[in-house]
């Protein structure tokens, strides 16, 4: 069962695949919307720019295939700007329209805390998580961002961290999982968490 991971040409794309297969996962790194719309599941990782990542996918036609398979109800994964570009907007690049697959927005980190938030935080899981739920006890991730998601319906926050307040890290709208976070760089936690994703969907036993 094959993995997509959406290459689209920014930033090191790598690393989630390389988390992925070192999980048992066939992930492939493919910019192809025949593959990416017969995979089994589709992970959109990212860092840098919202406006530079959003005209990328968009220039290669690749947000229509994003909008097919979350439609499709295939597990979707989205991964730290990955996860920004699921929203409609950021105020990182105004004027820039997201994907809108999670409805809200995005904006800076408050101005009394240091940004990036480049640091290991913990985990503070709002809701029952297949994924972010785990087996009990903290659960610390890292983190390198200057902006979080604030999700219209507040019940798509799936987990928090406190950072200047309560931060958005994670948020879950049916077969789509955002995740503010870096599971790939979050050492055996984080690898625990994708292998709950693989085996929760069914991706890998």
């Amino acid at each position: 069962m094959t993995i997509a991971v959406i290459d689209y040409g920014i930033g090191n794309l790598h690393s989630a695949q390389k988390a992925l297969r070192a999980l048992g996962a066939d992930a492939v790194l493919t910019d192809s919307s025949a593959i990416i719309k017969s995979a089994s599941a589709v992970v959109l990782p990212g860092v840098g720019n919202f406006g530079a990542c959003m005209s990328a996918i968009r220039e290669r036609g690749l947000d229509v295939d994003v909008d097919d398979v979350v439609a499709s109800g295939k597990p979707f994964l989205g991964i730290c700007v990955g996860m920004q570009m699921l929203f409609d907007s950021s105020e990182e690049a105004q004027g820039v329209s997201g994907l809108g697959i999670i409805p809200g927005v995005v904006s800076y980190l408050p101005s009394d805390v240091r940004r990036p938030q480049m640091q290991w935080n913990e985990l503070i899981v709002s809701r029952n998580d297949p994924v972010l739920s785990g087996e009990g006890g903290s659960q610390w991730v890292y983190f390198v961002h200057s902006l979080a998601a604030h999700p219209e319906d507040v019940r798509h926050v799936a987990a928090t961290v406190n950072y200047g307040g309560a931060t958005t890290a994670a948020c879950r709208n049916d077969n789509v999982l955002a995740l503010q976070f870096h599971p790939e760089k979050s050492g055996t936690t984080g690898l625990a968490m994708l292998k709950r994703w693989l085996t929760s969907e069914g991706v890998v036993s």
